[in-house]
């Protein structure tokens, strides 16, 4: 008697049944895996206190804008680089107020209080534009929106500046 007839062992049928589903589990296992990674990883990412910087000190800084450089860390896929960025910063009534130095119509750097015919505003020298002392684009000139704003954070006497800045509505 052969093992088939005594109901043990697998038939041709059935062996090439399991083969075919096993390689058809394992390329579907091969094709999910990335779709799920894609939708799962960004519930995976960790949020930490790495969303602002330090600056400086409260009292560093008075009613005339000052502008300060400082360093964040990037890391675009495996890559990780330091960049340099700049803010103007002014504390006045205690109301501190940071501002990007990137014009709104080209992304040329604005400088503050350098024009002689507008004193007290910023001044974007690559096609004339012009901010009030708040950043707010003064019309008719090129710039169509505000200076972007960082968000500030006050702890411990010092001055926490998020990493990006963000859009402020425009005039």
């Amino acid at each position: 008697m052969s093992d088939k007839e005594n109901g043990q062992g697998m038939s041709r049928r059935q062996f090439l049944t399991y083969t075919l589903m096993g390689t058809g589990a394992f390329m579907a296992a091969g094709i999910l895996t990335p779709m799920l990674r894609f939708a799962v990883d960004p519930a995976l990412k960790g949020t930490g206190d790495a969303g602002k910087v330090e600056v400086g000190k409260v009292d560093d800084f008075g009613p005339e804008y000052k502008l300060v450089k400082f360093k964040v860390k990037i890391k675009d896929g495996w890559h990780e680089e330091e960049a340099e960025k700049s803010a103007y910063i002014r504390n006045k009534d205690g109301k501190i107020l940071a501002l990007s130095p990137v014009c709104k119509h080209l992304g040329c750097q604005v400088q503050w209080n350098t024009s002689k015919d507008h004193p007290n505003h910023f001044y974007c020298p690559c096609h004339n534009g012009l901010y009030d002392e708040n950043g707010i684009n003064v019309p008719g000139t090129p710039p169509q929106a505000p200076l972007d704003e960082y968000e500030v954070e006050v702890k411990d006497g010092k001055i926490l500046l998020s990493l990006t800045p963000k859009p402020r509505g425009g005039a």
